[in-house]
């Protein structure tokens, strides 16, 4: 560990971080390690590479095959982690898919596909982690949702007006809802084994899963920007630090303003 990680934000604490291959888990991942954690970076496939670059920024770091939607693989990697770091501070719910489909004709296959991943997925994962921060007395757990949980999807002028259901995010918005309503139960319930319970909210991020935005949709962000990683990753660190210790059931919103509740 580099001596400014050493006495940065997250000196000393352990972090698991799902969907860490992903352009916003990875970032999230090289943020936590500049800040001092130790890390257990977990997805379906591909964590060597982020686990090796925050290897050479100096943190502590294992990577991990991990199926959100499989209990028993949940179990295994939370084990993993009290095994080789004794504790599990921070909880950073990544891993999720997109999908497009109204939901009048979207198959009943892709609803419980999305479903699972986006919010039985991040369900899972913090019901796994909760006996380990109750026995600590400590924890901060930290959902990603997303501004389509918040308001129905955002207008798309670019795309013909017959095509405008197809691009539905119905399945995607419920999913990201519903991990909103989580977020404030779980807040709710935790309160007192001192775990606080947030997410995050992105607007449109460039990543390999959502790329190429259109000119149009730029148009619709007040700050004239799509966002990045990076800045979903500020937050995950603002919500995980000391800093935020009085803060529990909220939806940070990270839009660029497109949404302001």
């Amino acid at each position: 560990m580099s001596e400014a990680a050493k006495g940065g934000r997250l000196a000393g604490r352990v972090a698991l971080i799902t969907g860490a291959a992903g352009g916003i888990g990875g970032a999230v991942a090289r943020a936590f390690a500049q800040e001092g954690a130790a890390l257990c970076l977990a997805d379906r496939r591909g964590v060597e590479a982020i686990v090796a670059e925050v290897a050479a920024l100096g943190a502590q770091a294992l990577g991990a095959t991990l199926d959100v939607t499989r209990r028993a693989e949940i179990d295994r990697v939370v084990a993993q982690v009290l095994d080789a770091f004794s504790r599990l501070d921070i909880l950073v719910n990544v891993a999720g898919i997109v999908s497009f489909g109204a939901a009048a004709t979207l198959p009943e296959e892709e609803w419980d596909r999305v479903l699972g991943i986006n919010l039985k997925g991040t369900f899972l994962c913090c019901q796994a982690v909760i006996p380990a921060m109750r026995r600590q007395g400590y924890g901060r757990i930290i959902n990603l949702g997303s501004v389509i949980g918040k308001n129905g999807g955002n207008p798309r002028p670019w795309i013909d007006p017959s095509e405008q259901a197809c691009a539905s995010n119905a399945a995607y918005g419920a999913s990201k809802a519903g991990v909103h309503a989580l977020t404030f139960f779980l807040a709710r319930e935790l309160a007192a084994d001192g775990i606080t319970v947030n997410a995050i909210a992105p607007g449109p991020i460039a990543s390999a899963m959502t790329s190429d935005f259109p000119a149009a949709l730029k148009a619709l962000i007040p700050v004239g920007r799509v966002g990045t990683g990076e800045d979903v990753a500020e937050a995950a660190l603002y919500l995980a630090g000391e800093a935020a210790g009085f803060v529990t059931g909220e939806v940070l919103d990270v839009n660029g303003g497109m949404w302001a509740d």
